[in-house]
């Protein structure tokens, strides 16, 4: 005859397997779900890091321009008095970037919204590794940035045509560049005349 002790000890067996393989179960829908939190946080950073550089290679490509038009106040003042949208397209960094951060599927445009900067989607190279969750394998993460570029600075036309001066730029900070052909060697770094910074949509 069974004592009461054995009879307990049968019947909690079953339970104790059904809670420890409910534990492991939720352990590893956490686990899913924590993957793909991973996921989905790595390719924001690469389409941040991505965003940001198609607008730091644009501004860098407007010293060419700059130096190209610096007997042009004309042109100084559409660069640093009026809403600029830029005139070198920098997706090709955002590529460059986006491999460096493990994503592709980069695509890469301008914005048409009046601000000079980019808009970078990416997708995780790296899908879910396990279906945990219905429909989730092998699913990669997508995301999305925008990056533009901004001035920091104001351009005063000279009002003497005839000096070899077209004007000043006055930056935040104190800076004051004096636009002179005669002086091309001592134009300001693009980065103290136009900020980069991550935008809302």
């Amino acid at each position: 005859m069974s004592s009461p002790t054995h009879r307990e000890s049968g019947q909690a067996a079953p339970l104790y397997i059904t809670a420890v393989a409910g534990l492991l179960f939720l352990a590893l829908i956490f686990f899913a779900f924590g993957e793909a939190d991973v996921r989905r946080n790595g390719a924001q950073s690469a389409a941040d890091a991505s965003a940001l550089a198609a607008a730091q290679e644009s501004r860098g490509q407007l010293e060419l321009e700059l130096k190209a038009n610096i007997t042009n106040a004309a042109y100084f003042t559409l660069v640093f008095n009026t809403p600029f949208a830029g005139s070198f397209n920098g997706c090709w960094r955002a590529s460059r970037f986006a491999a460096q951060n493990d994503a592709g599927d980069v695509d890469c445009r301008w914005l048409f919204d009046g601000r000079w900067g980019f808009r970078v989607a990416v997708k995780s190279n790296k899908g879910m590794s396990a279906n945990l969750v219905p429909g989730t394998e092998g699913k990669k993460a997508k995301a999305e940035a925008v990056a533009v570029v901004e001035s920091r600075c104001k351009f005063i036309p000279n009002p003497d045509t005839t000096g070899t001066s077209i004007g000043t730029v006055v930056c935040d900070g104190g800076l004051t560049w004096v636009v002179s052909p005669k002086d091309l060697a001592r134009i300001p770094d693009m980065a103290e005349l136009f900020r980069v910074r991550l935008a809302e949509d």
